[in-house]
């Protein structure tokens, strides 16, 4: 399908070059389960079919509604091996992550609940699939319903909530069961909440999910191939977000991992991402830098300019302000934030420690201080983790907040933690941090340049899975490890010059 100025609308072919068509194949999301049901042996079952839910939710809604747990590792490895036998139905479906059919099904009966989220979407599993609706924004035509019909056995059906945030809520809103090492279940985690966050902020009058990650398409284009007719209002199903760093590892390491979208497709996609992440999420600005002689004083304001919080979701994502002061020469005078080849942050403490982890300052006087925005979690004793299935409270998050995000009203389950919380300049929107530099006798002319640096995996969370004795982690490690040079990429910059 294209568009009157010839772009490429093809629904099936901007989709299998996403996150959420190769959700199953992610290895990081594989390395992370399995390291789970390591962590947990006798919770494994439980584990597999709760992570299944929204990275295998065919497979998983097929097994459920045969009154079958569903499993993850039942479906791997998705690579075609010489000699193996083809799959079977479940792990086709499984190949094939978040579906057309599995979204375009879902009722809204629960939405927007607590039943509903998690993966409590609800599809109509006792009506006979043809006879099953299949819901989309816009009236169909009769005479194409059955066109469809014939087609893919499924009753065309408008569905205006499609277009619900709600709907998005049901996988990307998810509580996990905390468990102790005997696998019993000690509490529940709010591990991402970015329906939450975009609730207490302005946003929620103005934009949904799909206005963000969805981009409109402009003026009137086909929804199908087959007597498609011109529609307003279409958007594309590119599901753009922040991972571009996965959707390059997909495409180095395609053969081992099955991908199925061609090489051109998943460049475009990564392309796309890092520029979303560019244009739409941050603005970074110099408010002052002035000398006095023997220190430089730099004040930094980062806005947010997404829905949610900065970084959202997925705990293991980070941002931090990268900042270097050169003297007259050229000579670098001060440096925080630097990222090293293993994909760590220079003078972060939990990338050197894993029990320890950078406070949120308000001012920076120091080279091995570094202001990361980001999670932390704790297990039930207090110890930092990584893991989610352990993971019971945070012990810091000071993710940049949207705007109109109150801290002081918000849910525990979207709270801000640390010194953040009683930061007068982390606030609504942004956040504010002065560098102090001790000049040490280096001459002016002083060049600033500052940015805001984003890692989807932040270094911890993949060096924690070195170690364990399984091919999933092994192999994402690896992965990570080649390509950890390339894991971060700017949101914004800015750059100054003190005379």
């Amino acid at each position: 399908m294209t568009s009157a100025s010839g772009e490429d609308l093809s629904i099936g072919v901007a989709w299998r070059a996403t996150m959420m068509a190769n959700s199953s194949r992610d290895p990081y999301w594989q390395a992370s389960v399995r390291r789970e049901t390591i962590d947990h042996p006798r919770a494994a079952h439980e584990i597999e079919d709760e992570c299944s839910t929204c990275h295998m939710p065919m497979s998983h809604t097929a097994a459920r509604a045969a009154g079958t747990p569903a499993s993850v590792f039942a479906h791997l490895p998705q690579a075609a091996r010489p000699g193996a036998a083809q799959p079977d139905a479940l792990s086709r479906l499984a190949q094939d992550g978040v579906s057309c059919t599995l979204c375009h099904q879902i009722t809204p009966g629960n939405f927007g609940s607590p039943g509903s989220f998690s993966g409590g979407f609800t599809i109509d599993t006792k009506t006979p699939a043809e006879a099953r609706p299949l819901f989309g924004p816009f009236t169909p035509d009769p005479a194409l319903q059955k066109v469809m019909h014939s087609a893919t056995g499924f009753r065309q059906t408008e569905g205006a909530h499609v277009r619900q945030s709600e709907l998005c809520a049901t996988c990307h809103t998810l509580y996990t069961t905390a468990r102790d090492r005997a696998g019993q279940a000690v509490g529940r985690f709010p591990e991402q909440v970015p329906f939450q966050e975009w609730q207490h902020s302005i946003y929620v009058e103005s934009a949904s999910c799909q206005t963000c990650h969805m981009p409109a398409i402009a003026g009137e284009a086909p929804i199908a191939s087959v007597l498609g007719q011109p529609r307003a209002g279409a958007r594309k199903h590119s599901f753009v977000g922040g991972n571009f760093f996965v959707l390059a590892m997909l495409n180095r390491f395609r053969d081992a991992l099955g991908v199925e979208a061609l090489p051109a497709e998943l460049e475009q996609a990564s392309a796309s991402t890092l520029a979303h992440l560019e244009e739409s999420t941050a603005r970074l600005t110099i408010d002052r830098a002035a000398s006095d002689g023997r220190q430089l004083t730099v004040d930094v304001s980062i806005a947010n300019l997404s829905g949610h919080k900065l970084p959202t979701a997925y705990p293991s994502r980070r941002a931090w302000i990268r900042l270097i002061v050169r003297d007259g020469s050229g000579r670098t005078v001060f440096s925080s934030g630097a990222l090293r080849p293993s994909g760590a942050i220079e003078g972060n403490a939990n990338d050197e420690q894993p029990a320890a982890f950078e406070p949120h300052y308000r001012e920076i006087r120091r080279g091995d201080q570094v202001q990361i925005y980001e999670s932390i979690l704790a297990d039930g004793a207090g110890a930092i983790t990584t893991s989610l299935i352990s993971a019971l409270r945070y012990a810091k998050d000071n993710r940049l907040l949207p705007k109109g995000f109150d801290k002081h009203t918000a849910h525990a389950d979207i709270a801000v933690h640390g010194d953040a919380r009683d930061d007068a300049d982390f606030t609504s929107g942004g956040d504010r941090v002065r560098y102090a530099v001790d000049l040490a006798g280096a001459s002016a002319p002083f060049t600033v340049e500052a940015a805001l640096l984003f890692q989807p995996i932040g270094f911890r969370w993949a060096d924690n899975l070195r170690g364990y004795p399984a091919d999933e982690p092994s192999r994402f490690v690896r992965y990570f490890d080649a390509m950890s040079s390339q894991s971060a990429a700017p949101l914004a910059t800015a750059s100054a010059t003190v005379r």
